[in-house]
């Protein structure tokens, strides 16, 4: 995956890094984040679910996703310990979450409680 996605407007997923995470988060009132790894099975059973919920919600709500492996930093500030867990972050600050694979329902249900 490119990393051309980390523009701050809607139309992409965001591959967050801590270098565009505190200003994706604070540019957007709604963000979903996907905090995954690239070896966790979970995670990549929950990938085509999350890219279809961006399809749907896309417009309203900013999707991205952090590795965790790579931005430790961000997962602890935000006491992420398990994978795949999904923070829904509202103006800025986190609102709610999903841990697990939790399946399409169980996100969109996260979406549809926050907005």
């Amino acid at each position: 995956m490119s990393n051309e996605s980390s523009s701050s407007h809607f139309g992409n997923i965001v591959e967050l890094s801590e270098k565009n995470f505190d200003d994706i988060l604070s540019d957007n009132k709604f963000v979903l984040v996907d905090f995954w790894a690239t070896w966790c099975g979970p995670c990549q059973f929950m990938l085509p679910i999350f890219d279809r919920l961006f399809k749907k919600y896309g417009d309203k709500v900013k999707f991205g996703r952090l590795n965790v492996d790579d931005n430790q930093a961000i997962a602890m500030r935000f006491d992420v310990y398990a994978i795949p867990t999904f923070v829904i972050f509202v103006d800025g600050q986190p609102a709610d979450r999903a841990v697990g694979a939790v399946g399409e329902n169980g996100l969109e249900n996260l979406l549809q409680k926050n907005q």
